[in-house]
Formats: C-alpha cells, structure tokens, sequence
C-alpha cells in the first residue's frame, strides 16, 4: 500500500507541475508577462501558491523551467547532432534554422517569451539567453568550427543575422501584418519562398 501511494503522490506532483507550466504559458498569451505574479499564477491553475515554492523553489525557478521547455535552441543539443557530417554541418544548419522558423510561427506563447526579453531585464530570461549561447557554442564547436577554421567569426555573424531576422519575421507577422518585402508570410507560398532563402544563405555562407 505504501508503494501505492508514494507512486500516487509523485503522480499527483508531476500533474501539479505541469499544470502550473502550462498556466504560466496561458498567462503569458492572454495577458502578458506583467501578469506573472505568485498568486496570478496559483489562482488561474486552480492551485495552493506553496505548491509553486515546493516544487520549484520560487517562481524565477518555475519561469526558468518554462522558457527552457518552450525555447527551440535550448533544446538543440549533442544529442540533436547527426552522428556523421560529410558537409560541414550544411545540411544540419538549414535544417534546424527551417525548423526554428515554422516553430515560432506555430508557437504564440514563445512570441510572448520573445517580446518579453526584449523589454525586461529578469534572471530566468539572462539564465535563457545564457543557455542559449552555450548550446550555441555546442554547435559551433562541434560542427562548424572544423569546416570554417579561421573563417569561423565570419560564420558566427551570418547565423546571427539569420536567427534574429526569422524571428523577427514571426514577431511582425503576427503583430503587424502578414506582408514583409512584398512577401505574404500568412501564405504557404510566402513561407516556402523564406525556407528556400535560408538554403540559398547558407549554401553560401558555406562557399565563403
């Protein structure tokens, strides 16, 4: 019977957890990061707010783990890396930049997280961008740095460029319009034309 009920509990934890995950994302798409306050959150999940400081020690912690499960690049690591790469990581680099574009566009409540960090200075966002810069380095170590050599610098800038304009295309497409350079984002046919310029751009990024 105890067996029963400690497996019991840590059920109920993980459900607790993940309900308060998913309200701080509901929170963020209806009302915006100034409303994630202790008690805003434990009211809309329906939950005791000492619940949030049990299972996450304070609600910087709860945020930490929410954007690491919501960013893309967090989440893109050694295990993400192709056992053999014959091209320098090209194919890999499209793939993955393809990939992070259709997931901002899909995902309204990372939109949020990336207006936020534009307009506040919070632990758990420098804790992201931090993160985000060491799984960078992950890749830039382990795949491009062989290929690029010396040139690896003029690989950084590009990626750089390429990473804040697709989000920034998400951001205002969603904001401001559908229409960026004459491109209808909203369409198919607008999004398959910025898919085949990250191929183009990194195809020669990779003839420099």
């Amino acid at each position: 019977m105890a067996k029963k009920t400690g497996t019991a509990k840590g059920r109920n934890k993980e459900q607790s957890k993940q309900q308060f995950l998913s309200t701080v994302g509901k929170i963020l798409k209806t009302k915006g990061h100034t409303a994630l306050k202790v008690n805003d959150i434990a009211l809309t999940a329906g939950l005791n707010k000492k619940l949030i400081y049990r299972y996450f020690g304070s609600t910087e912690q709860l945020l930490d783990e929410y954007l690491h499960q919501q960013d893309f690049w967090s989440n893109v690591g050694k295990d993400s890396i192709p056992t053999e790469i014959k091209d320098g990581g090209q194919e890999f680099l499209t793939q993955m930049l393809s990939e992070q574009f259709n997931y901002v566009a899909q995902n309204k409540a990372f939109q949020k997280v990336l207006l936020w960090s534009l307009t506040e200075q919070r632990k758990s966002l420098q804790k992201l961008i931090d993160d985000q810069e060491a799984n960078g380095e992950v890749l830039f170590e382990n795949i491009m740095a062989p290929h690029f050599g010396d040139k690896i610098t003029n690989c950084r800038a590009v990626l750089a460029i390429l990473v804040a304009g697709l989000y920034y295309l998400n951001l205002f497409t969603e904001v401001n319009g559908s229409k960026f350079c004459g491109i209808d984002l909203k369409t198919e046919e607008g999004r398959s034309k910025i898919h085949q310029a990250i191929s183009f751009l990194v195809e020669q990024t990779y003839s420099m």
